[in-house]
Parts: structure tokens; C-alpha cells; sequence
């Protein structure tokens, strides 16, 4: 059976599957639709979690930025697995005995404002269209590989698909769909990545795999082949430390703190029946998460050996571009691979020398999907794959949309301008509201703006220097007041975006000693995608300065924040 039959097949399968269990599942409640009427079991919710979680950033770029970054590149499996402990020991259980339906509306309500609630929710709807921008463009490419269909086309299939189970399930159907989809993509990841394992050392669990010797019997470790192709071919060692130690630890930091604030995941934890299943569901998201996170350092380190041994099969001989195999043709058709005979004897050379190096463009988002064809492996198992990616990127589209939706129809509509909705018109200013960010959303994976990859970490920034410390100090810190979290959220998100914004180029002043993206000038050394850590401390620093120089809260929100501390039940 041809590769492309078989993709169609299983992803035609698992589509069917999808819309399956959300017309069984769809919510006829508000409850239903913003948090599955809290009836979702620990276990399935932490599934669930790790589909939501694990986008077609995790499935697909994580372990190409792994491949090509080597240990620079531990800060995402730090910091995106150590947001969860953040969220089991600080968040989960607070909020979900709060018991309210969204992020914003806890804000709202614990700093007496509907203005900290409206910064709370244009905190979380850039951010959260930021992310679904990306997915979109996810699918799209998935599709136009995998099933030859043109961009525009697959991101359209993948839309309808999303309006369907998100729209008609709500968080209810959106829930029981994601678990599904954490079967079919933790299946599609871990699979080749056996394969693969057992190909190059011997050792079928990847994890074991990374740190084992060769199948070859020459007794050298894979990390330490990889590490001597990679210096011989003028590249820096795999294994080697690239970035300062302080952006690194800032870095993981701003990511950890960036995923305890995304409002997606932690509405997740809003849909368990009691406090205890939010830590216990917090708990098995992590174990479901890890499956994936431990084993993308070998998918990484495996992929970028089997690509370096392809190109130079043999010690200082390099592949005849004329020889080049099927998969490179493939995705040279996409654009996301390029060569260029710079020395004109129909060779490709792939060192680290820019200036002679002829892989001109090989991009890290195809690490992942390439690595089974690179690797010989059957067709299935490549069609498991594309499933695989367009199960991530759906699944974490659901959840952002569903976060705008909520936002919109529940913070802004029924918590501000319409209070007198009732629970059948917010259900369908719910649906509607969905309806129209797929619209918004699609429409910028068909335009996506030029940074539209760089963007991503701005979305991290956002939730970690604005929403982040609000409910931090909402929960923990009594005298910060609503002035206080405003000036705070206002500020870190400011310094954040500008600091962002500038060092990115995108409103850059021409100055002849400063270019965009110059290490050089950058504060203490600190990426601009590790600058979210640090518009987090000046969140918590104007905060709690301006609540010291202002009325202290009302004396029932200083009760309401013991109550949520102290087991029992909230006093209202």
C-alpha cells in the first residue's frame, strides 16, 4: 500500500474517531461547556492535560530544536515539565476550590475589579490566539506533506474538523476528544522512536538508547559518535554547553512560569470533581507528559545522527546530490529543505562553515516528521506519525480556542456587559465566540504575520510577567490589593513586550553599534525569549510596592484568600 493511501487511511480514521465521541459527548450546559461539569476522572483529566499540553510545538519542534541545539536545549524539557510541579504545588488545588469556571474571572473577583479582569483576559486571548496561530500552521504542513494536498487546503480540513468537536462538545467533548488524541500521538512519537532505538544501538527504549553504545559493535556511545561526526564536520560538539549559564537558568525559568500561567492548562484542572483530583490530576498529566519529554532527547540526538550519516555515509565522503533518496526529494518539495552546489561538483556538503556549507535550509520542524523516512521504516508507522502531529496540533487548538471562547462569552459578555444571560444565550454566545476565533485563527495560519514562529515566545512571556504573579499574590499574599495587581500586570506585560518587540527588530531604531538580535546588548545577557522571568519579578515587585502605599483589600477578599488556603468549604 502507497504512503500516501495509508496516511489518508489513518488519519481518516482517527478523524472519524474524533467526531465520534463529540457528538456522544456534547455539552448541553454551561458547565458542560466551560469545565465538563466537573466530572472529569484525575486520571482522564491528566490524559487530557498532556494532549492539551503537548502541541504540535512539543510533537513536532521540540525534538528538532533538541537535534540542532543539542544541550542549550534542555531548557524546555526543564522548563515545560517544571511549570506542572508549579502548578501541583501552587496553583491547581487553589483554584479549582475556587470553584469559578475561568482564569479571569478569579482575578476579577479576588481583586474586586472588572478592569484586573479585563487585563486578564487581553493577557490571556494574545497569548492564546499567539499559540493557535501556530497549530493552525501545524496542521496545514502536516497536511501538504503527508497528504499532497495544498496548504491552504489542509488548514481548511484541519478548521472543520476543530469547529466541529470544540463547537458542538464544548469543554465537555473537547476533554474525551483529547484523550483520544494523547493515545494516537504518544503512539505515534514513541513507536518509530523504539524503532529507531533498536536500529542504531540495540536497546528498544529510546531513553536507555541515548546513553547506550552503537549496534555496530565498535563500543563507541551514541552521544560520543554523534558529538565526533558533528566537531569533524566543523560543528559545535552536541553535547557541549553553547549559551551562559544565567540565560539558561532564566530561560527554564521564564518557560516553567510561562506554563503555570498559560489559562488553558490550568483551566484543565477546573473540570475534577474535588481539591484533591486537581494535585492528582496535576500528578498524572506529568507522568502522561514525561512518556513524551524523556523521550524526545533520543527522537533528537537519533534524528540528527541518522541525518548527518545520510549526507555523509562514509568518513570525508560526502552524498552525489543526483543520489540524494526519496525522503530528501519530498521535502525539498515542501521548501523546508534546500541545497545549493556552492562548489559546483554535484556534492553535498554539509559543514559548519556557513560560507561552504550547502545544506542551505534544513529546517528543525521536520526533524520528527523526516526521522522515519530517514530512517527506512514502513509506511505505517510514517502515516502513525503525520496522525500523530495533526493529533497534537488539534488537540491544543481545541484548548486555546475553547480559552478564547470562555473568555469572551463568559468574562467579558455575561461577567461585565450582559450579566443578565441566561445560561441557554451564554451557550450560544459561547459557540458563536468559538466559531469566530477558528475564523481569526485560520485566517492567520493562511497570512501568518513574518515573526510568526518568533512570536511563540512572546506568548510565554505574556503568562509569565502578567498572569502568573496575579494569581500567585491572589492567593498567597492578602495585602495586595486590586490597584496593586493592575499596576503589576500592566507593567510586567510592558516591559516584557518591549523588551520583546525591540531586541526582535519588529519596532527597532536603527542605531549603527545595535543590530536585532545582538547577544551583545541584550540585559545581562538574557534572550529575548527568556525576558518573560524577569517582567515577572517587576510584576511582583510593583505589586506589592503599590498595595503598601494604597488602602488594603476589603476585609471579606482577605477572608475569601484564608478560605482558599484552608480546607473546608469557601464563605461567600
Amino acid at each position: 500500500m502507497s504512503l500516501q493511501l495509508m496516511t489518508y487511511l489513518v488519519v481518516g480514521a482517527t478523524f472519524a474517531l474524533y467526531i465520534f465521541i463529540a457528538i456522544k459527548a456534547k455539552a448541553s450546559t454551561t458547565g458542560e461547556f466551560y469545565v465538563a461539569g466537573k466530572g472529569v476522572h484525575p486520571v482522564l483529566n491528566g490524559m487530557a492535560t498532556g494532549a492539551d499540553w503537548m502541541s504540535a510545538a512539543s510533537f513536532i519542534s521540540m525534538a528538532g530544536l533538541i537535534a540542532f541545539k543539542g544541550y542549550d536545549a534542555s531548557v524546555f524539557l526543564m522548563g515545560w515539565t517544571g511549570g506542572y510541579c508549579l502548578l501541583a504545588m501552587l496553583l491547581a488545588p487553589y483554584l479549582r476550590k475556587y470553584g469559578k469556571f475561568t482564569v479571569p474571572e478569579f482575578i476579577g473577583d479576588r481583586y474586586y475589579s472588572n478592569i484586573a479582569r479585563v487585563v486578564a483576559v487581553i493577557c490571556l486571548i494574545t497569548a492564546s490566539l499567539t499559540y493557535v496561530i501556530g497549530q493552525m500552521k501545524g496542521i496545514g504542513v502536516a497536511f501538504s506533506r503527508f497528504l499532497e494536498l495544498p496548504f491552504e487546503t489542509g488548514l481548511v480540513v484541519g478548521m472543520v474538523i476543530v469547529f466541529i468537536y470544540a463547537v458542538l462538545g464544548g469543554m465537555k467533548g473537547v476533554t474525551y476528544t483529547q484523550i483520544a488524541q494523547y493515545c494516537v500521538l504518544i503512539f505515534a512519537y514513541t513507536v518509530p522512536a523504539i524503532f529507531i532505538s533498536l536500529q542504531l544501538t540495540g536497546n528498544p527504549i529510546p531513553q536507555l538508547g541515548l546513553g547506550s553504545t552503537m549496534a555496530d559493535g565498535s563500543g563507541v556511545f551514541l552521544l560520543d559518535k554523534l558529538d565526533k561526526t558533528l566537531v569533524d564536520l566543523g560543528f559545535h560538539a552536541y553535547t557541549l554547553q553553547k549559551g551562559s549559564t544565567l540565560n539558561i537558568f532564566m530561560y527554564t525559568l521564564s518557560l516553567m512560569i510561562g506554563t503555570a500561567g498559560l489559562p488553558h492548562v490550568i483551566t484543565r484542572f477546573f473540570t475534577v470533581p474535588k481539591v484533591k483530583d486537581a494535585r492528582s490530576s496535576v500528578g498524572w498529566s506529568l507522568v502522561f507528559i514525561a512518556i513524551l519529554y524523556t523521550t524526545a532527547p533520543a527522537v533528537g540526538a537519533m534524528a540528527r545522527l541518522n541525518l548527518m550519516n545520510t549526507i555523509e555515509p562514509e568518513p570525508g565522503v560526502s552524498l552525489a546530490y543526483a543520489d540524494r533518496p526519496t525522503w530528501f526529494k519530498n521535502w525539498e518539495k515542501t521548501g523546508l529543505l534546500k541545497f545549493k552546489d556552492k562548489n559546483g561538483d554535484g556534492k553535498i556538503q554539509y559543514v559548519g562553515d556557513k560560507k561552504k556549507n550547502e545544506m542551505v535550509k534544513v529546517d528543525r520542524d521536520i526533524m520528527v516528521l523526516a526521522n522515519p523516512e530517514i530512517a527506512g521504516l514502513p509506511n505505517w508507522v510514517i502515516a502513525l506519525v503525520a496522525a500523530g502531529g495533526i493529533a497534537a496540533a488539534l488537540s491544543t487548538a481545541a484548548g486555546l480556542l475553547l480559552a478564547i471562547s470562555s473568555a469572551i462569552s463568559h468574562d467579558i459578555l455575561k461577567g461585565i456587559f450582559a450579566k443578565g444571560m441566561t445560561d441557554k444565550q451564554e451557550l450560544l454566545a459561547g459557540r458563536i465566540s468559538m466559531g469566530g476565533a477558528i475564523l481569526v485563527a485560520g485566517y492567520f495560519g493562511l497570512h501568518p504575520p513574518g515573526f510568526a514562529a518568533q512570536v511563540v515566545a512572546l506568548a510565554f512571556g505574556l503568562a509569565a510577567s502578567s498572569i502568573f504573579p496575579a494569581l500567585m499574590m491572589g492567593i498567597f499574599v492578602k495585602r495586595v490589593n486590586n490597584i496593586g495587581a493592575i499596576c503589576g500586570m500592566l507593567s510586567g506585560l510592558g516591559i516584557t513586550l518591549v523588551y520583546i518587540f525591540w531586541f526582535k527588530g519588529w519596532f527597532f531604531i536603527p542605531d549603527t553599534n545595535m543590530a536585532p538580535n545582538d547577544a551583545a546588548h541584550w540585559f545581562l545577557g538574557i534572550a529575548p525569549e527568556a525576558f518573560g522571568s524577569i517582567g515577572a519579578m517587576v510584576n511582583f515587585a510593583v505589586a506589592y510596592s503599590v498595595s503598601m502605599i494604597t488602602p488594603p483589600p476589603p476585609e471579606h477578599i482577605q477572608h475569601l484568600v484564608e478560605d482558599i488556603r484552608v480546607p473546608g468549604i469557601i464563605k461567600r
